[in-house]
């Protein structure tokens, strides 16, 4: 049974720093592309950021390109996200999400693209 668990959420001031970290069982990670997406209350899921099987290829979306990166340790089955420079914009519930593949670079970012998702946590950023 697939398993995604985050953790690493909390409350942060506007300017400051989180990392999110994805906990992946019943699966081989190596073999899946992953994905962060966010929840705001009111607002459908986004896009975040996601990583290919191999971690070679990796995709923002443009409200957080240059401050937040995304990696994975595939030995490790997990992958994480560093949030830096973070704004109340941010805030929500962030999901990591993960999907088979077989090309090892593709990454999707769509949420329909995704098979797995974990519960979520939540990031709260105050100005």
């Amino acid at each position: 049974q697939v398993q995604l668990v985050e953790s690493g959420g909390g409350l942060v001031q506007a300017g400051g720093s989180l990392r999110l970290s994805c906990a992946a069982s019943g699966l081989t990670s190596s073999t899946y592309t992953m994905g962060w997406f966010r929840q705001a209350p009111g607002k459908e899921r986004e896009f975040v950021s996601g990583i290919s099987r191999s971690g070679t290829r990796t995709y923002y979306a443009d409200s957080v390109k240059g401050r937040f990166t995304i990696f994975r340790d595939n030995a490790e089955n997990t992958v994480s996200l560093q949030m830096n420079s973070l704004k109340p914009e941010d805030a929500a519930f962030y999901y990591c999400a993960a999907s088979f593949v077989v090309n090892y670079y593709t990454v999707y970012r769509q949420p329909n693209d995704y098979t797995y998702w974990g519960q979520g946590t939540q990031v709260t950023v105050s100005s």
